[in-house]
């Protein structure tokens, strides 16, 4: 009777046992799963490269034509400059490969060129539009449009001239009094001196003709 008693007592406990709860993942669990993520990246990349192999040679890759094997294919890295007869691009990140006898650019003269010349030459020609607007902000004290003005666009007008005055030591001495005239202006807008600074922007429209009759 006593046994009965005590197997009751036992079955009646195990009804009442809470269900295990999973473990959390061990930290050599969880670098097992990068591990195998990693592998499965390495497998996909790798897959491509196998199609390009001969039968018993090892898989061949080119990585942007500098590492690897040259003749096989990069991953687009050097727009496939690294293949046999696509030729050298300009750069291993352009589309472009680099000018050669036959191109417009060089057939038109390249930088000697008519249309490039007259580019230069209209980049003075509104040099002067923009320095013809000074006035109106010196007379109103706006010093930073002034200064404003001759940076908005006239960044061109210093490579334009540098340009235009090389190789010839004219242009170049008349280049320089038109940067030192333009360097007064920026100078006493900076100091607020409006009598000076007027007298500097029509210095400079003065100091670009004589440069303009020079090209």
């Amino acid at each position: 009777m006593k046994l009965q008693i005590l197997f009751a007592l036992l079955a009646s406990a195990s009804a009442f046992q809470v269900a295990p709860v999973a473990k959390p993942s061990t930290s050599l669990e969880a670098e097992t799963s990068r591990r195998a993520a990693f592998a499965g990246i390495v497998a996909g990349v790798v897959a491509p490269a196998a199609a390009f192999a001969s039968a018993g040679e090892s898989p061949k890759f080119s990585v942007f034509g500098i590492i690897g094997d040259g003749g096989a294919l990069s991953e687009g890295g050097a727009y496939g400059s690294d293949q046999p007869g696509r030729g050298k691009v300009y750069s291993p990140y352009s589309v472009y490969s680099e000018s050669g006898a036959d191109a417009k650019w060089n057939q038109e003269g390249g930088y000697n060129g008519p249309e490039y010349i007259a580019r230069k030459k209209a980049v003075l020609a509104e040099t002067k539009v923009r320095l013809a607007k000074l006035p109106a902000y010196i007379e109103k004290k706006k010093w930073y449009e002034v200064k404003n003005e001759l940076t908005r666009y006239m960044y061109e007008t210093r490579g334009a001239c540098t340009f235009l005055s090389k190789d010839n030591l004219e242009r170049k001495e008349a280049q320089v009094e038109f940067f030192k005239a333009i360097e007064k202006i920026t100078l006493n807008a900076t100091l607020k001196n409006q009598e000076a600074c007027q007298a500097a922007q029509e210095e400079s429209l003065v100091k670009l003709d004589a440069f303009l009759k020079l090209v």
